[in-house]
């Protein structure tokens, strides 16, 4: 955002226009009202910001705008979600290319929440809210949420222990001293219901309190699949205090319910690179594709979470140039679901008759029970400084994080079993026999306690060069204990059965730290070099230690280390109203895990490389012509180590090679409203795990969607949206073992009607 303070003082008599200098005497001829009137200013202030471009990211560690910050950063602003009627994360993360929800799951296993994929690597554990780290494997809702800021590169130095190649930040909605009332109201496909109210009210002005109340309820299929459900509501209180004063105040909570019906998905028979698992059936390999929408779980499947985060933030302004800040937080996320999922492999797929497909069906014998509990306490304190040292330019930040993060998990018998399914009809409703969940006594318990200190410094050494530097250091102590259930075969000098506990301890220190230059050649224009590090240690995403020797969770191996290295360049255009960007980068991983052909031992050799190109585009055109696009470009490899895909390709699974976004929007001078965008995915390189017959790899598709508003009055507004316009049929995500996969959405629409006040 920037200021035009203009100064517009009235002309001054003739006689003193004409004159260089004018005595006291003279002066005090001017009477005190005319003497006002001609000092008094007025401040015209101008806002080149917009409903899609953002000027900043929400984080305090980032002291510039987005145009001299030497790194990628994709901002989502809250019109455009609203715009896209995006209800959840993984929707909203379709506006940055090549991120996503492209892995399904391993084997029985299916990923029930946001499972981000982002330059070739799980993202998932480094999600953060307002800039504390979110844990739990859940769907995220945004109701609440007021930006996403995607940050691209090693983010080892802005928050810790982290995923290789970046992080999510969500920023919370905060009480305000503006009052405002918004409701909405959905329906759409697949039985889509679905209420949200954002209220804001002001309790004193005065004292500068105020309280918002964000509440949402929805209870909806998923378009083009059968049985799956999606029930959930929430409430999130913001009170603050003193917002007009140098002291703060804002109490946040947030509380969660979810009762879903979770999707296993559907068997990839008949998909383009499908063969047959059995050499002696040759005939599976031309059977006809199943049905996209068939649901191969049962009605006793469910998926519940509760999440509650309670948090408090204090802002104190020490000075015009210095501010103090603490944010402390309570969390607990808890998720206990059943899943009925399946494996196609040779002997769960039965063809009693070759030539009756009504007669095939595939074993449903994979069920999968997940109940587990995340809870988190935080503390970040925070000294911001903008000062002159030495003759230059300093913006500083300091910070103290205090962490604890838990997790536990219990294991159950009593799953039930089902009847194999018909593979081309199967049946929900088909009793499960044996169902009597009860705990077993098998658990994990896992625990990080991290004691963190960085520091963060902007070094302006003229008008066209900046530095920016971060440091931080963690000290870290994971316990992981654990009890499973012996086999004969993993422990014969027991009975079978027998509860066999295990107890780790693994600690230690990560050293990170970013470095960037930016040169500006003009006032809009920036170009910049950096390089930032990311440190993973043995548990850092999971809280699970481990004895296997090829396991990366083995404390006797060192974290995964991560550098990047980025060159780019930034541009506002149109009066700042529209950004540019681009930018190359190198992302390399080592320290992997890796066997040693000859001794048969583990060794950490094992390299990954991730090269890539980005491009985007933010902002208004015109006045009333909004646009957001972007492409990615990646090119990944294991510069050391074995293949990890199921093609033998030398690439990194699940990630597309090329990707693009774009949306775009147009007002007309009536109110109404219109709108589109389109997604390209490349195609996605599965893992490798032994299974035969699967699709190695999906296929690349592109998705258009459209929106259309109109102003009915005032206060009243209706929104239409019709997501995948041309019908197109594509695989969203795929499992490890190829054997199931998430089919992407049919043509669907919902109708929003909105009431501003």
């Amino acid at each position: 955002m920037t200021a035009v303070i203009a100064s517009l003082i009235l002309p001054m008599t003739a006689q003193a226009a004409g004159q260089a200098t004018a005595t006291a005497s003279d002066q005090q001829k001017i009477s005190p009202a005319k003497q006002e009137q001609q000092l008094k200013e007025v401040l015209v202030v101008g806002q080149n910001s917009n409903e899609f471009k953002s000027e900043k990211a929400s984080s305090s560690k980032y002291a510039a705008p987005l145009l001299d910050t030497p790194q990628t950063i994709t901002v989502i602003k809250r019109e455009l979600i609203e715009q896209q009627a995006a209800v959840n994360l993984s929707e909203s993360l379709r506006n940055t290319p090549g991120v996503g929800t492209f892995f399904l799951g391993e084997n029985g296993s299916t990923n029930t929440g946001d499972a981000i994929y982002m330059r070739g690597f799980d993202s998932s554990s480094s999600i953060y809210v307002d800039g504390v780290r979110d844990l739990g494997s859940i769907s995220r809702d945004l109701f609440n949420i007021e930006q996403i800021d995607v940050l691209k590169a090693s983010a080892g130095t802005d928050s810790g222990r982290s995923a290789p190649t970046g992080s999510i930040n969500l920023s919370s909605k905060q009480a305000t001293l503006d009052e405002a009332q918004l409701y909405n109201a959905s329906i759409g496909s697949a039985q889509q219901k679905r209420l949200s109210s954002d209220t804001n009210f002001v309790l004193n002005r005065e004292n500068g309190s105020a309280l918002r109340l964000n509440l949402m309820a929805q209870d909806s299929g998923v378009a083009g699949r059968e049985q799956v459900k999606n029930q959930r509501w929430a409430i999130a209180p913001s009170l603050a205090f003193g917002l007009n004063s140098n002291t703060q105040f804002f109490l946040n909570y947030l509380h969660v319910q979810q009762d879903n019906v979770p999707d296993g998905g559907v068997p990839t028979l008949g998909l383009p690179g499908y063969s047959s698992p059995d050499s002696k059936r040759p005939f599976l390999s031309t059977a006809s594709k199943v049905s996209s929408s068939l649901f191969y779980g049962s009605v006793n499947d469910f998926d519940r979470v509760q999440a509650d985060m309670l948090t408090v933030r204090l802002e104190h302004q020490l000075s015009e140039r210095s501010k103090l800040s603490n944010i402390a937080r309570i969390g607990k996320t808890s998720q206990h679901y059943l899943l009925t999922a399946f494996m196609g492999n040779a002997t769960n797929l039965q063809t009693p008759s070759a030539t009756d497909p009504s007669t095939w069906t595939i074993a449903r014998s994979t069920r999968t029970l997940k109940d587990q509990e995340n809870e988190i306490l935080a503390n970040q304190t925070q000294l911001t400084v903008d000062t002159q040292l030495f003759g230059l330019r300093h913006q500083m930040l300091g910070g103290i994080e205090l962490i604890h993060e838990k997790q536990n998990t219990w294991g159950y018998s009593g799953t039930g079993t089902l009847p194999a399914a018909k593979l081309y009809a199967p049946n929900p409703y088909d009793a499960v026999s044996g169902l009597n969940l009860v705990r077993n006594g098998v658990f994990t318990r896992g625990s990080t306690s991290t004691a963190s200190t960085y520091v963060f410094d902007r070094i302006e050494l003229n008008s066209v060069w900046a530095i920016d530097a971060g440091l931080r250091l963690d000290h870290y102590n994971t316990d992981y204990s654990a009890a499973s259930l012996s086999t004969a075969t993993s422990n014969p000098s027991l009975p079978a059965g027998t509860l066999v506990p295990v107890n780790l301890n693994n600690s230690g220190n990560l050293l990170n730290a970013k470095l960037g230059v930016v040169y500006k050649p003009s006032a809009t224009s920036s170009l910049y070099a950096s390089a930032s590090s990311s440190k993973q240690p043995p548990g850092g995403s999971n809280f699970a230690l481990s004895t296997a020797a090829n396991s990366a969770a083995n404390p006797k191996f060192d974290p995964q280390d991560t550098v990047n290295v980025e060159l780019g360049a930034k541009w506002d255009l149109l009066d700042k109203k529209l950004s540019l960007s681009s930018a190359i980068y190198s992302t390399k991983i080592s320290n992997d895990i890796v066997q040693n052909p000859l001794d048969l031992l583990y060794y950490q050799t094992g390299k990954k490389e991730v090269n890539g190109l980005e491009l985007s585009a933010t902002g208004a055109l015109t006045r009333d012509w909004l646009v957001s696009a972007g492409y990615a470009l990646m090119d990944t490899k294991v510069s050391s180590g074995p293949v990890v895909t199921a093609s033998g390709m030398n690439n990194l699974s699940y990630t597309p090679k090329h990707s693009f976004t774009a949306w775009t929007s147009y007002s007309l001078s009536n109110g109404i409203k219109v709108g589109g965008g389109l997604r390209y995915v490349d195609s996605l390189l599965r893992g490798t795990d032994g299974a035969i017959g699967t699709p190695a790899k999906t296929e690349a598709y592109t998705v258009l969607d459209m929106m259309a508003s109109y102003p009915i009055s005032r206060h009243i507004e209706i929104q239409l949206n019709v997501y995948n316009l041309a019908n197109a049929n594509y695989v969203a995500a795929i499992n490890k073992s190829g054997y199931r996969y998430t089919p992407g959405a049919p043509r669907s629409g919902t109708v929003t009607l909105n009431l501003k006040f």
